[in-house]
């Protein structure tokens, strides 16, 4: 498994962070690592479609399987066949949205691990492929940040960031008197995990891993917030 993660994944990732620095103005890492950040994320972007399409039909029929938990709630055999032929009738295809994730899934790491494990400015030639060229000169900087330094500015951007993404994400989480306590009570409790713990968590991590984390997270972040925008509110239909 380990093996076709780097043969697949890492290396070809990798490879292409390295020509990024040779082709782009001033072998910059930084511009390296945002463009690379984006066109990751864009190539994803067709299974982002799907699911977000996914889950705005789910989203649409959940009264309906809502009436058919409360119709069905003694009998659970009925209650997933009429829930199946309600997401047939409406074509949805529910395991398809996490088919979806899984595929995104290993590319997500391996672009975070290229970054994390990059080693730069040293480059690995025993894993470049032989049309990359290694650059002669790595530039590390974006104005006075070393990509490889930890830096306190760049972490706060990585959280603050990462806030927007989560309370744009968190807006359709409603909570009733009518549910269930616990299930209230968890619901809410991920909902402020989500908004508040994982932001600041996502900052000490980019903070303790250095500005090329913390710029990777920036930039998956803000891409994330667009592309959330452009498909829930202008594209998914």
């Amino acid at each position: 498994m380990a093996e076709l993660f780097n043969n697949f994944i890492y290396e070809p990732l990798y490879n292409l962070l390295i020509f990024l620095i040779n082709t782009l103005p001033f072998h910059s890492v930084a511009l390296a690592v945002v463009v690379l950040t984006v066109l990751v994320k864009t190539l994803l972007l067709p299974l982002a479609y799907k699911m977000a399409k996914t889950q705005k039909k789910i989203k649409e029929i959940t009264p309906l399987i809502e009436e058919i938990k409360e119709k069905y709630k003694d009998d659970k055999h009925a209650q997933t066949l009429k829930i199946m032929a309600l997401y047939k009738e409406h074509e949805i295809k529910p395991l398809g949205s996490f088919l979806m994730l899984f595929i995104q899934l290993p590319v997500i790491i391996g672009l975070y691990w290229v970054f994390l494990k990059s080693g730069l400015p040293e480059i690995n030639k025993d894993i470049l492929y032989s049309f990359v060229s290694a650059p002669e000169a790595v530039n590390m900087h974006l104005f006075n940040i070393s990509m490889s330094d930890k830096s306190i500015t760049m972490a706060i951007l990585a959280g603050i960031t990462q806030f927007a993404f989560a309370s744009m994400t968190s807006k359709d989480m409603q909570f009733t008197d009518e549910q269930d306590g616990f299930k209230a009570d968890l619901q809410k409790s991920l909902h402020i995990q989500m908004r508040f713990v994982l932001p600041a968590f996502i900052a000490f991590i980019a903070y303790s891993l250095g500005a090329g984390i913390a710029l990777y997270f920036i930039v998956s972040n803000i891409f994330q917030v667009l592309q959330e925008y452009y498909l829930r509110f202008k594209k998914v239909k």
